[in-house]
């Protein structure tokens, strides 16, 4: 099994997160732990008991498995506790994620969920008539950011709109999914 093949278990599991956690997400507006953490564990278990460690190379195994968790919830773990956005719901559906997938499934996921995302909030801003204003808040951030000490604006004020990046993190999920599907089908063709 290459690197970017995936077990039939896990893919399934992938499949019923990201659409538990979207449909979950547009309900209540959040993830809740009882969906993330189970998947975390599942996906630590499983990829422990079908790969072993990993370290042959051959399976994802739990040391691949962790590596993905780690790839998914850090950075978004950073974001959140930096800027407030996205939730810990979102922090930890991530990382769900890589413990399924890996951290290479993660980072597709990631990608194509950010760009999902953004087309998302784009909408969102020019529904809502708010493009000039929330160009002004990142452009100020941005400024802040290079100068030393100080602080950036929040990313998310209390009236700004939000969009249920649940659902954003599921289509990135699918967009990984499909590119799992035609890496392998790619290395099958003659």
């Amino acid at each position: 099994m290459g690197t970017w093949d995936m077990p039939a278990w896990a893919g399934c599991a992938l499949a019923a997160l990201a659409v538990s956690a979207g449909t979950i997400d547009l309900k209540l507006g959040k993830v809740p732990n009882w969906i993330t953490y189970p998947a975390m564990a599942i996906g630590l278990v499983g990829h422990w008991i079908t790969g072993g460690t990993g370290l042959d190379g051959e399976q994802l195994g739990l040391v691949g498995s962790l590596a993905g968790l780690a790839v998914g919830f850090l950075p978004m773990l950073f974001c959140w506790l930096s800027f407030g956005a996205p939730g810990g719901g979102d922090v930890k559906l991530t990382g769900a994620i890589g413990a399924l997938g890996g951290w290479r499934f993660v980072l597709s996921a990631m990608l194509y969920g950010f760009i999902a995302g953004a087309v998302m909030a784009l909408v969102v801003m020019v529904r809502r008539r708010l493009v000039r204003r929330t160009l002004r808040r990142v452009w100020r951030t941005l400024v802040l950011l290079v100068i030393p000490g100080a602080r950036p604006v929040e990313a998310v004020g209390q009236d700004s709109p939000t969009i249920p990046f649940a659902v954003a993190l599921c289509l990135g999920t699918a967009g990984a999914a499909v590119e799992v599907l035609l890496r392998s089908w790619l290395a099958h063709v003659p």
